[in-house]
């Protein structure tokens, strides 16, 4: 490997493993009723989805999928300034995925799967989230069937296994 394409190598991989750190430390730097979107958009960069809600705010996604375990959603008012910020890969918001739901509002609840997996033969669906595990020793995923045909959730999987 040539010399340039192994420091390239060396820094994305050091920049992946720190982004988590990056992310605290830009999150805690934002404040509900002070921080504007401006702060937003220079800490996180653009985000991976926008949300507009029915009082006229709006609520930018903040994805960290597939390999991390946190989905931002932070939310800026009509005035431009930061209302809240909510880490929604939770245990209560997984509780809320219901069957009868469809993709978009199991989208704006949890934010974008980590993978989506066809089974024809199922007509089935499957959106994964890596979420975060009880124990430090694994990994853990929530999984979203959907009817392939409708795009309405029919069950909800957990997959929990050793890390390795």
């Amino acid at each position: 490997m040539k010399p340039t394409k192994w420091i390239a190598a060396v820094v994305a991989s050091v920049g992946a493993a720190l982004l988590p750190a990056c992310d605290g430390f830009n999150l805690q730097a934002l404040k509900p009723g002070v921080s504007t979107v401006a702060d937003v958009r220079a800490r996180l960069g653009p985000p991976s989805a926008e949300y507009a809600n029915s009082d006229g705010s709006v609520t930018y996604e903040y994805n960290r999928q597939p390999q991390g375990t946190d989905c931002y959603m932070i939310t800026i008012g009509r005035d431009q300034i930061v209302q809240r910020i909510e880490q929604v890969l939770t245990e209560a918001n997984l509780a809320r995925v219901l069957p009868g739901m469809d993709r978009a509002d199991v989208r704006r609840l949890l934010g974008g799967p980590g993978s989506v997996s066809q089974f024809p033969a199922a007509n089935e669906e499957v959106w994964d989230w890596r979420v975060a595990g009880t124990l430090p020793t694994e990994e853990a995923h929530f999984h979203v069937h959907f009817d392939a045909a409708t795009g309405l959730v029919t069950k909800t999987t957990r997959r929990v296994e050793a890390k390795g």
